[in-house]
């Protein structure tokens, strides 16, 4: 497939072409039309598509009316209050899932790394939701799941031996959550964790919101058993809201940890993000970086639509970033940040200045945007898209092709 006229990275307009899956030549457009079964670019930027490192799939509204916010402050009484309402929809889980997963292909997002809450509550069910929203749309998209314990490891009785069993049916990613704050017992609840993941030879992903010094032991228990296990370049800490804000110092600490043992970060672009890792920091470490929407309009929160774009919008805008180079970060985040976090073959971003994704060799992964440069199309958030996937078109004008 030859795609004819578009700016890689907002260069000078060049023609691609896809062979088995990846770029194979760029050339300088030089006007020619495209044939059958190439592509019309129609002078539109090209970016790498997207890559969502942290979504709950199967924490979705998508597809459902607005409603009124119920929950209340703090993981424990959320995860009550989603765990009241999620079943009582109109359209199943399964079918919302689907939903959410087609319309976020649909705006340009071709690597998912999702959630899928298991407890005692729930059991396999919402985890087997994604896992078939993950093989119907295997042509489209490729979808990590991970085995969420989103009410805690300890605290209910079982939870363990379902987690286990999601990776036994293939879940590829063992998640925590809040090691002191939630469970209460750091040390058994990393054990747990780093435990499946080691049996089962999976990446871990902990979700951490405890704040200021507790944060930063939990990361350092961590950052330990990281170490003692070799399991360099397979752990993320997801969220850590408040690991920029205790001391310069153990700040810097934490960043060349993080950047030795290649444990890289998610995160969903909070709006407490004066708290988090300076982003400049973080990509002259050289430590990975990836974002996320988190829940889709669900029982958390009302945001979320599905769209990396303007994700990415929301990271610009609470870094308080202006210049060109940084909010063009901000996308080089969203799309190859991501994409090194799920595949660690994939290099890790080089500075703030570093555009990959575009080159020969490189895989054919592509999402077509409008917009006179990439701040533009960051601040318009435009619709005019255009989706590849392993070469393939899968998706225009926001619908899945085929």
């Amino acid at each position: 497939m030859l795609v004819t006229n578009i700016r890689p990275w907002g260069r000078p307009a060049v023609d691609l072409e896809f062979t088995q899956g990846a770029i194979t030549s760029v050339a300088p457009h030089t006007g020619a039309r495209p044939g059958p079964g190439d592509v019309d670019g129609r002078g539109r930027l090209a970016l790498p598509s997207f890559s969502d490192v942290h979504v709950h799939l199967d924490s979705t509204r998508i597809g459902l009316p607005f409603r009124e916010h119920t929950g209340a402050p703090g993981v424990w009484a959320m995860m009550l209050n989603d765990r009241q309402n999620w079943r009582n929809t109109d359209i199943g889980i399964g079918e919302l899932v689907v939903g959410t997963l087609e319309r976020m292909i649909a705006h340009g997002t071709t690597r998912v790394r999702s959630y899928a809450q298991i407890d005692v509550d729930c059991k396999l069910e919402r985890f087997e939701a994604v896992l078939a929203a993950k093989e119907k749309f295997a042509h489209a998209a490729d979808v990590d799941i991970m085995a969420f314990p989103q009410a805690g490891l300890l605290l209910e009785p079982g939870t363990t031996e379902y987690l286990e069993e999601a990776l036994k049916l293939g879940a590829t990613v063992m998640g925590g959550i809040d090691p002191c704050q939630l469970d209460r017992d750091p040390v058994r609840h990393l054990d747990i964790v780093f435990g499946l993941a080691e049996k089962y030879q999976v990446d871990v992903d902990i979700h951490l919101h405890e704040p200021g010094h507790l944060g930063i032991y939990s990361a350092d228990l961590i950052m330990e058993r990281t170490r003692a296990l070799g399991m360099q370049g397979r752990v993320t800490l997801s969220h850590a809201y408040d690991l920029g804000n205790v001391s310069e110092a153990a700040t810097a600490k934490l960043i060349e940890e993080m950047a030795e043992l290649d444990v890289s970060w998610a995160t969903v672009a909070p709006s407490t993000a004066g708290k988090q890792f300076t982003l400049a920091a973080m990509a002259e470490a050289g430590v990975r970086v990836g974002l996320g929407e988190d829940g889709q309009r669900d029982y958390w929160s009302p945001y979320g639509n599905c769209d990396m774009l303007s994700r990415t919008w929301q990271l610009a805008f609470t870094h308080g970033l202006r210049q060109d180079e940084m909010i063009e970060h901000c996308a080089a985040i969203a799309t190859m940040g991501g994409a090194s976090i799920m595949n660690r073959s994939v290099r890790r971003l080089n500075g703030t200045g570093d555009r990959p994704g575009l080159e020969i060799g490189d895989r054919a992964d592509v999402v077509l945007v409008d917009g006179d440069t990439i701040t533009s199309a960051v601040m318009d958030k435009g619709t005019d898209r255009t989706v590849f996937h392993d070469g393939r078109l899968v998706a225009d004008g926001l619908e899945l092709c085929g």
